[in-house]
């Protein structure tokens, strides 16, 4: 005998160009479901396990990250986020015209379990990194009473261009950039992105500490695996350094400054600049507060030090954006005919 089911689960595949057309129609929208995710998560309604790095002994600077995740139903009408993202980062990819990074996300039904989506998810792993910057630079400049700055821009890729468009999102006035990049091609070309933004007094520097030294926001968005800055007087100006790629700056840099995670426990691990630190001082104690805290408690941060924030990235906020995105774009993709087959039980 066979038993129907009362409704057969439906899949949906949901395009790069469509997620992207969703992020970029409405960034402040973005910023306001990641801020949500993390004040969620500061009210231990998440489920966030470490990250899973999958690496190849025959090439060790490959590796492909799997990011699971649970975020709680919130509210009546509300339902559970649960899935994976899963991330490669191949550099290699770069000497063959195409981006490094490359990811896709699924979310699955929190009641059945079944898959419910796959979507292309390198935009949005890069829109969510965008998004905390820009939340965490809206927060820091409002406790500092301005929002216009000047932009220094250490790593020309995909992450930075994001950054500038969040950043704009969030009603931020950038007065100039500079962008430093070990290759010049890169640094030349978002340049001239930049430029065709309309961004005034944008110029390449040849220098990275006169780079550092101009910003009164500093982003880091390189591919450095070991920290390359150690000099603690190029920040003396106390910029907020947007560290987003985690492993530039020096245990001496991280401590003279006030340091901002967005969970402290994944930042403590895979050689970041904060796990170094850790592992030099036997000691968390150089770590100020998280982003969550943050959103949370409205604290404040005092203006004597650059104030550093090195957020590891979380699943629950490419979940939190990948429902954005199929809500958003449900009713424009029929679900993949015949995806689940022979589903009755016996």
């Amino acid at each position: 005998m066979n038993y129907a089911i009362s409704a057969s689960p439906e899949f949906r595949v949901i395009t790069g160009k469509q997620v992207a057309h969703v992020v970029n129609n409405n960034r402040r929208k973005v910023i306001d479901v990641i801020e949500d995710a993390y004040r969620r998560h500061f009210d231990r309604a998440t489920v966030n396990p470490d990250s899973y790095f999958l690496k190849f002994p025959e090439a060790p600077s490959d590796r492909i990250i799997a990011l699971p995740a649970h975020i709680q139903a919130k509210g009546e009408s509300a339902t559970a986020i649960t899935g994976i993202k899963w991330i490669s980062s191949f550099p290699g990819n770069l000497a063959l015209g195409i981006p490094r990074a490359s990811a896709v996300l699924i979310l699955n039904d929190s009641a059945t379990g079944y898959p419910t989506a796959c979507m292309e998810a390198s935009i949005i792993s890069a829109a969510r990194t965008a998004a905390s910057a820009a939340s965490m630079a809206r927060l820091i400049l409002g406790q500092r009473g301005t929002q216009a700055i000047r932009l220094s821009i250490v790593g020309a890729g995909l992450i930075s261009r994001y950054v500038v468009d969040f950043l704009d999102a969030c009603s931020i006035e950038i007065k100039g950039v500079r962008v430093y990049d070990l290759n010049n091609d890169y640094s030349s070309e978002t340049v001239a992105r930049l430029e065709r933004c309309g961004l005034p007094d944008v110029s390449v520097s040849d220098c990275l500490e006169e780079a550092i030294r101009y910003g009164e926001i500093v982003l880091f968005a390189t591919t450095a695996a070991t920290p390359h800055v150690r000099s603690v007087d190029w920040f003396s100006h106390n910029p907020l350094v947007l560290h987003l790629s985690l492993r530039d700056l020096s245990p001496e840099v991280i401590l003279s400054s006030y340091n901002i995670v967005d969970d402290i426990e994944h930042c403590m691990k895979a050689q970041t600049s904060l796990h170094l630190t850790e592992s030099a001082t036997g000691s968390r104690d150089f770590v100020t507060t998280s982003l969550p805290e943050m959103l949370s408690t409205g604290c404040s941060i005092p203006q004597d030090r650059p104030v550093i924030f090195s957020p590891f990235g979380m699943g629950i906020l490419d979940l939190a954006l990948g429902q954005h995105v199929l809500s958003a774009s449900k009713d424009s993709f029929a679900p993949v005919e015949n995806f689940f087959f022979d589903l009755a039980r016996i």
